[in-house]
């Protein structure tokens, strides 16, 4: 079987909806994918869902039956949990089973509420991706989690706060072209390091939002697009997944992040491409430090050296290889459980050239997609191309 395409995807706002349920997100981004694909709700074969918090923000499980019938489908729905990168795992399975031709058309996706339960509930929700044992009960957090990443990245290879503040400058100014992001707020560099620390060297302008917001994907076989006259150029050619330890503790080294590695490995060794044939990603910065880590994971930049790049302008949307043009988890918003499936929308919206930050790469023919889960012990990672 060839590679599944891209026929339609859809993106709620992402932000505070403390009004709307995670079913009334999912429902109007599914709804938008399916219109916007051309696909017939009838031949819809199968619904794949991210979501992580449910149960704690909304008292709310078993959601992949409930998101099918929000989107008026009635097919087997299967919820996907696999902390922040669940829409990744999402997407991984749909590729899976339509390569395989278990399956013609799959709808990808995956929503979370968390404004509701208010910051410090969502905090404590958050920090069960952990190690609950060894690390929730002696007061880890995220934001302290990525911390600890931080200091040793910098101990290890260098580099100074400045440098992510010139991360978190330039996914803001990239969302503010980005209907769908939460922040659409240009900052300095001054602003960001002067900005109130969150867990040191970490500030608040290194830190993702919290954020309500869903997002979908009508996922085809080509041989599907073909027969129904589908506008369906932008295949997924690679998969990729990755593991590691839970807990940091358990780790040779906090500075690198082996799952993403192994899992754009896999990625690219599916796609037959390397790097080098990168032309942009959208990659999983929950932190500004996480977006160094996910860069070189991918093999964009060296160890060491991703640390330098937004500093020196290589990944605006002006440089050579932009990096988080939808403004990054950091502006664009982090719906846990919808991060994934809103990746993959950017990178087809971009490679099709409608996306408001698609002349950043005008010939661009691969996008890569970088979903993290946890600090990074979970990690999908997915190749988009432009196919005829």
């Amino acid at each position: 079987m060839s590679d599944p395409r891209v026929a339609g995807a859809g993106v709620t706002s992402f932000g505070k909806h403390p009004e709307r349920t995670g079913r009334d997100l999912f429902a109007e981004a599914g709804l938008e994918a399916l219109d916007a694909s051309g696909v017939d709700p009838d031949d819809v074969d199968a619904l794949y869902y991210g979501n992580f918090m449910g149960e704690l923000a909304e008292h709310q499980g078993h959601q992949g039956p409930l998101m099918a019938e929000a989107i008026g489908l009635d097919v087997p729905a299967t919820r996907l949990e696999a902390a922040c990168a669940s829409a990744g795992a999402a997407i991984r399975e749909a590729v899976k089973n339509l390569r395989n031709g278990e399956q013609d058309v799959a709808v990808v996706g995956g929503s979370e509420r968390m404004t509701n339960i208010g910051t410090a509930a969502a905090t404590d929700a958050l920090a069960i991706a952990a190690d609950d044992l060894y690390e929730i009960r002696a007061g880890m957090t995220f934001p302290g989690a990525y911390a600890l990443m931080a200091r040793s990245y910098f101990e290890q290879y260098g580099g100074e706060h400045e440098d992510l503040a010139h991360i978190a400058v330039k996914n803001h100014e990239h969302a503010l072209v980005n209907e769908h992001a939460q922040i659409r707020k240009e900052i300095t560099v001054e602003e960001a390091v002067d900005a109130p620390t969150i867990a040191s060297p970490l500030g608040l302008y290194d830190s993702c939002p919290i954020t309500d917001g869903a997002a979908a994907a009508v996922l085809t076989t080509a041989e599907y697009a073909e027969e129904h006259g589908l506008d369906a150029s932008v295949a997924v050619t690679g998969t990729g997944q990755g593991g590691d330890n839970l807990a940091l503790q358990d780790r040779p080294h906090l500075a690198q992040t082996p799952a993403a590695d192994k899992a754009a490995d896999e990625a690219y060794a599916d796609a037959g491409i390397g790097p080098d044939d990168v032309d942009f990603a959208e990659v999983h910065d929950c932190f500004t430090i996480a977006e160094v880590l996910a860069i070189e994971s991918l093999g964009l930049y060296e160890r060491g050296e991703g640390i330098h790049a937004a500093t020196n302008g290589e990944t605006d949307r002006h440089g050579e290889l932009p990096i988080n043009l939808s403004g990054g988890l950091k502006a664009k918003g982090h719906p846990v459980g919808a991060t994934g499936v809103a990746q993959l929308a950017t990178i087809a919206w971009v490679l099709d050239g409608s996306h408001p930050r698609a002349d950043a790469v005008p010939d661009g023919t691969v996008g890569v997609a970088h979903n993290a889960g946890g600090t990074v012990a979970s990690t999908t990672v997915h190749v988009l191309e432009v196919r005829e």
